[in-house]
């Protein structure tokens, strides 16, 4: 008899969705009030965005397999930040810009983790977080501790405001549902999707099947610091203001969304919309236990223990299916 098994992109949107009923049950929440539940289930979306977008470019680092793991999404995320503050200074014009040069960096940081990855053989955990040492040292040097800039008016009114009068969604959702499309497209319509989940299965074999597994693990790398700096853009655009360790909140939680959505962590098996789901319920345990004005502590160790759980149950799934 096939034995039933629920996919994890599944089972986390199961979790969430069970997660958002239960808290309408605790004190201070939003109780059974119909408008003001969706405009707290609006709320926590709105939050899961930037969580989502910075854990897309995890998503195609841990496909990629070979241990891949990105440290450095934190510290991208916060110099791109402030670059965009900078660059902006509240002029709409200079959007486009900052933009295109909060892209750029981020590949271009990415870039050279891939390179000390695939030429120097240094391996994705101490490449990366050396990078991100690197990289935090030059946004203090760069910078002084002092930020001086701006976020334009555009930027606030398509990333943090609703998207029309009538309409009370934020330009955010909007904006990740599309990021979403893209990101499928990009894993399961095109030949970079096909080789990363070959290269993430067996390097040797993808190799001997054509793939140039040098060139994908460049691009790999290059892309997930690309995705990390739009990270940076979205959420300086929401806050509106940067801090120095803008970014660092969000490295431990995109590397968790990205399992807690059922990506293999060996590499070779996942989707962008598991880690969608996986931000989703991130962000809502940490709402809740918010709510529940549980210390900084207790947080991080409900978050850690819900990781451990759902990582184990996924296993047990797919040793189920082998």
């Amino acid at each position: 008899m096939r034995r039933f098994t629920i996919s994890p992109p599944v089972a986390a949107l199961i979790l969430a969705i069970v997660l958002f009923l239960l808290s309408g049950f605790l004190p201070n929440s939003y109780g059974s009030d119909v408008k003001v539940a969706l405009s707290q289930a609006t709320n926590i979306l709105r939050l899961s965005v930037f969580l989502g977008v910075i854990a897309a470019g995890q998503t195609l680092v841990i496909i990629s397999g070979f241990e891949g793991i990105d440290l450095s999404a934190g510290s991208i995320v916060t110099l791109t930040a402030i670059l965009t503050y900078v660059m902006v200074k509240g002029e709409n014009n200079m959007v486009l810009p900052a933009i295109l040069v909060s892209l750029v960096v981020g590949a271009l940081i990415g870039l050279l983790n891939g390179a000390g990855i695939t030429f120097l053989k240094i391996s994705p955990f101490v490449m990366t977080l050396g990078m991100s040492g690197v990289v935090t040292g030059a946004i203090i040097i760069l910078n002084h501790g002092n930020v001086s800039g701006k976020v334009a008016p555009i930027m606030t009114r398509l990333i943090a405001r609703p998207i029309s009068p009538g309409i009370p969604i934020p330009g955010a959702i909007v904006i990740w549902i599309i990021f979403g499309v893209l990101m499928w497209l990009l894993l399961e319509r095109t030949t970079f999707g096909k080789n990363l989940f070959a290269i993430g299965v067996n390097r040797v074999t993808a190799k001997l099947s054509g793939v140039n597994v040098t060139g994908m693990n460049l691009a790999t790398y290059s892309l997930a610091g690309l995705l990390a700096g739009f990270g940076g853009f979205l959420l300086v655009g929401n806050t509106g203001v940067v801090l120095i360790q803008l970014g660092q909140p969000f490295l431990f939680p995109s590397i968790a969304a990205v399992a807690v959505g059922g990506t293999l962590l060996s590499g070779g098996k996942g989707s962008y919309w598991g880690s969608m789901a996986g931000a989703i319920v991130l962000t809502l345990i940490t709402s809740l236990l918010t709510t529940m004005q549980m210390p900084d502590s207790v947080r991080r160790m409900v978050l850690g223990g819900t990781l451990l759980i759902l990582i184990s149950i996924y296993g047990r799934q797919q040793a189920l299916r082998q």
